[in-house]
């Protein structure tokens, strides 16, 4: 049942960004960088966090 629910989830979230892409470019091309961005973070975020244990992780 969880299986289905993710998948509605993930239709409804699809159709969301189409119907967004479709009636506002200006407004999709703001979400397409705050989603980029979002992602540049978190990979510099596990970066740290990779380079932080490399170093000891603190000890």
């Amino acid at each position: 049942m969880a299986v289905n629910a993710k998948k509605v989830a993930v239709y409804v979230l699809a159709v969301f960004a189409l119907y967004v892409i479709i009636t506002d470019h200006d407004k999709a091309t703001d979400y397409v960088g705050m989603v980029f961005e979002g992602i540049s973070d978190a990979a510099n975020a596990v970066g740290d966090f990779m380079t932080w244990l490399a170093n000891g992780g603190g000890w």
